[in-house]
């Protein structure tokens, strides 16, 4: 099986013209000589970069959905591949109904029709990983039910070990392929998919999200009914909308396009810096637009989270932008761990500089920050500075939400409409209001610890007395055998002299 797998796959990169990535080597130059000889007859018309994106979508879904989310690693590939890469569409045959009714047997252990009161055997919607069906419960609610693929982990397996195996031979044979760190991308892939096949994590993500933004103006979650959720299959409330893709039919509705593209801002920015939870594959096919003009979040399979310590670097960084103090931003990577401790911080600073100073003399809305972070990510390259998994989702997301919001209004203002949300935010994490902040969150702690406080200072005290304690008793015992053997010396010199003495 992985055997024909792997020929499977050596027969595609040849046929796009893929091993030019390998051969480009040095130490290969003999070798590529002779493939050219030998493929004298190949032609392409196509730019690199497409034809991977040819080669991943021949491949079969795992590869495609390997692509996108090696799309969003625009800190480690060029940009032509990165660009290419990101045009991958997830569009997967459906399974069999039939299937889908085995399936579903199986994980409740009944008739389809006990558990459910309708089942739409044909899927709405169909991916890699799942599809998804609608279906009426008992009591009357439209739900979704989302099902995994039948014997999806083999597969997967196969192909990750596969994949793993091709990065390490990139890794050893390209020139790029130790920078790109690929095997570290297939194991972040292999991650991802991972937490995509537990639907009941999903169903948590979708849950929590729910609940972040409940009764929100902006923002529609479905919700999860748990007593029909399972690792293979996550039932929710059906929800109804309009793509927002469909610019045409929400116009048709009645919604306020440039204000739609300002919502989807201020989700974000809400998601990020208020919550530190956020979706983070809100590409058009995962966003529909209600009747009332809310946005409407599916899939939940990859959610990004910010710590307080991510949170802080987040902070100390725009504030330093904001004030055009780019040796600040550079001394903030050097103490947090993520540039070398030998950086040389008026170099980084410099590079910073070129990337920001620019765009301070361009009307606001023609700044990108989706630009500014991939060409922060290309500058911080040159410094060997380690990037954070959860900041690249955030980067991902934000070019997501910024080249939706551009899709819908081509005059919006990112940074007009973003800026009072980080100035906000950005007083909740620095300052006096942080500290209030902080204070409170920490209050409930306290009230444990005070009313202990006294003993434990009693305790720590005590501690100490009998350290020092016994410290002077060891000095003590130390002192005692030091003057033991000045006596004995002493003593042994007293005999010898009285010795000395009879015998004269």
């Amino acid at each position: 099986m992985r055997l024909f797998r792997l020929l499977k796959i050596q027969s595609v990169a040849f046929q796009f013209g893929l091993d030019e990535f390998v051969l480009s080597h040095s130490r290969l130059k003999w070798l590529r000589v002779i493939v050219k000889g030998l493929t004298f007859w190949r032609r392409f018309d196509k730019p690199r970069g497409e034809r991977l994106r040819l080669a991943l979508e021949t491949l079969g879904p795992i590869f495609v959905k390997f692509g996108q989310m090696l799309s969003t690693r625009r800190d480690l590939l060029p940009q032509d591949i990165a660009d290419e890469l990101a045009k991958l569409q997830d569009q997967v045959p459906p399974f069999s109904s039939k299937l889908v009714l085995s399936t579903l047997e199986k994980v409740y252990g009944q008739p389809v029709h006990e558990t459910f009161f309708k089942f739409d055997a044909i899927p709405v919607a169909s991916a890699s990983v799942a599809q998804v069906h609608f279906a009426v419960l008992h009591d009357g609610t439209e739900v979704a039910v989302k099902i995994l693929r039948p014997n999806l982990a083999p597969i997967i397996a196969h192909d990750v070990a596969l994949m793993d195996t091709g990065a390490w031979l990139a890794e050893a044979l390209w020139a790029d392929g130790k920078r790109l760190k690929l095997r570290q991308v297939v194991s972040e892939f292999a991650r991802h998919l991972d937490d995509e096949l537990d639907l009941m994590r999903e169903a948590a993500n979708c849950s929590q999200l729910r609940r972040n933004f409940l009764n929100s103006p902006l923002l529609l979650v479905p919700e999860v009914y748990w007593d029909y959720c399972r690792s293979g299959v996550m039932v929710m409330e059906r929800v109804k909308g309009i793509p927002i893709s469909h610019v045409d039919k929400l116009r048709d509705q009645g919604t306020d396009i440039p204000q739609l593209a300002r919502m989807g801002v201020e989700i974000f920015f809400t998601q990020v810096f208020r919550d530190g939870y956020f979706h983070a594959d809100m590409h058009p096919g995962n966003i529909f637009v209600g009747k009332d003009s809310r946005y409407i979040a599916v899939d939940f399979g990859i959610m990004g989270t910010l710590s307080d310590e991510d949170k802080n670097y987040l902070a100390q960084n725009f504030l330093a932008f904001f004030r055009r103090d780019y040796g600040r931003v550079a001394q903030a990577h050097v103490e947090a761990g993520w540039a070398p401790k030998d950086t040389r911080v008026d170099d980084f600073e410099a590079a910073i500089r070129a990337v920001c100073e620019p765009i301070f003399d361009k009307p606001l809305k023609e700044i990108s920050f989706g630009r500014i972070l991939l060409q922060l990510f290309q500058a911080s390259r040159q410094f060997n500075v380690e990037i954070q998994p959860q900041l690249v989702l955030l980067q991902k997301t934000l070019l997501n939400i910024e080249g939706l919001g551009r899709d819908l209004d081509p005059d919006l203002d990112l940074w007009k409409t973003a800026k009072p949300f980080l100035e906000h935010w950005m007083s909740e994490q620095i300052g006096l209001r942080g500290l209030s902040s902080r204070i409170q969150k920490e209050a409930p702690n306290w009230a444990v610890i005070l009313p202990e406080f006294p003993r434990l200072i009693h305790q720590a005290l005590a501690e100490n007395r009998n350290h020092a304690l016994e410290n002077k008793m060891t000095d003590l015992i130390i002192e005692e055998k030091r003057q033991n053997r000045l006596l004995a010396l002493i003593a042994i010199l007293l005999a010898g002299l009285l010795l000395w003495q009879m015998i004269h």
